[in-house]
């Protein structure tokens, strides 16, 4: 048996819609982008989405549209996709890496609080592995020192946080659909946002500073003479990208559903394994499961890359658990050179085991039974 550690869950609905959007020879920043940037608001609970090109680059704007620039320091887990950070240093600003909580791999608000200096600007917290972070911890700090909160939400979609879902709780919100996150467009990206001005210009800078967009100019009567008002990016989703979307969204719930099934088969056939640490999920949260990450104690009797290995001796592909960026060589060439154990630790003793839909109980028993032949708990 082969079993991946995720795919995308695409069929022939999206598959339709691509080819329909192909056919309307429209095929970029156009009718679709706008229908989808209307559902996801609707969906998330915002004013506004913004769709761009992946989660990064979302990111990238929101820092500048928050006014984050160089001599600027940005507050981050460093226990989170590169991205985060390299996001940061797009603008100039220095990320300013935080430790994470063992049991949720989120952003620590003690310490979070004690790195904030006269020049930290703005907190990217990040929804791990969508387990949603302590938002309001994490507002009442930025409340208290006049900064700015932008959510990581790459893996969240489809998550809650004290019964609202994640993209409703600040006003810049960023979100991922690569392949292996719960949906895909096959890369993309999304900002929520209910600041009607972060809106606007994030519209502007994800076409080149364009003051009015394709869409506006081809369907009006009048000649319109566009202006670039700053520079910009291209940073633009393609309707195609967004057809494909729209059939996502409408299956997300259906899609956290079973997931959550999924997941919740693993906490029971795993809970009485000492040698593990099961993920945890508190009663504000919601968590999607983009990934279910196992961390692997010191009293385990195998290595967590030694299982890794034998999983994928049988056909079962695992991933290590999250990187953290400041042991990175792009960062440690940047003079990074800082000691954060709980994250260091949780991201060398973690496992990501399969989960994905569809996923058959065949597969699901499959994996079960070889992790714990692996731990020597069959």
């Amino acid at each position: 048996m082969k079993i991946p550690v995720a795919k995308p869950y695409l069929g022939v609905e999206e598959a339709q819609l691509a080819y329909d959007t192909i056919l309307t020879n429209w095929v970029t920043q156009g009718p679709r982008v706008a229908e989808f940037e209307e559902k996801f608001a609707q969906y998330v609970g915002s004013e506004y989405a913004v769709a761009v090109s992946n989660c990064t680059t979302a990111l990238h704007l929101s820092l500048i549209v928050a006014g984050i620039g160089p001599g600027d320091e940005v507050i981050c887990p460093s226990m989170s996709y590169i991205a985060t950070a390299n996001a940061i240093v797009y603008v100039g600003a220095t990320p300013v890496f935080v430790e994470v909580k063992s049991e949720t791999y989120n952003i620590d608000p003690a310490d979070v609080e004690r790195k904030i200096t006269s020049k930290t600007k703005a907190i990217i917290g990040v929804h791990q592995i969508g387990l949603p972070f302590e938002i309001d911890e994490i507002k009442t700090l930025c409340a208290k020192h006049s900064l700015i909160l932008i959510e990581d939400a790459a893996c969240a979609a489809g998550s809650s946080y004290k019964g609202k879902k994640i993209g409703s709780h600040s006003d810049l919100v960023c979100f991922s659909f690569h392949p292996r996150k719960v949906i895909t467009t096959g890369d993309g990206g999304m900002i929520a946002t209910s600041n009607p001005e972060y809106a606007d210009r994030l519209k502007r800078l994800r076409q080149h500073g364009m003051s009015v967009n394709d869409r506006v100019r081809h369907l009006s009567d009048k000649v319109i003479v566009e202006d670039h008002l700053e520079v910009g990016y291209n940073y633009r989703m393609t309707d195609i990208q967004a057809a494909v979307g729209i059939r996502q969204l409408e299956k997300l719930d259906s899609i956290v559903e079973r997931r959550r099934e999924i997941a919740n088969f693993y906490l029971n056939e795993l809970k009485d394994i000492d040698c593990i640490r099961l993920p945890f999920e508190s009663e504000n949260d919601f968590t999607n499961w983009q990934s279910f990450s196992v961390y692997i104690k010191s009293s385990c009797p195998i290595s967590r890359n030694d299982i890794m290995q034998k999983m994928l001796d049988l056909g079962i592909s695992t991933r290590r658990g999250i990187m953290t960026s400041h042991r990175e060589t792009a960062y440690k060439n940047r003079g990074v050179d800082i000691s954060l154990p709980v994250s260091e630790d949780a991201a060398d003793r973690s496992i990501v085991l399969p989960l994905y839909v569809p996923m058959s109980q065949e597969e699901m028993d499959y994996v079960i039974k070889h992790f714990k032949a692996c731990l020597n708990q069959d």
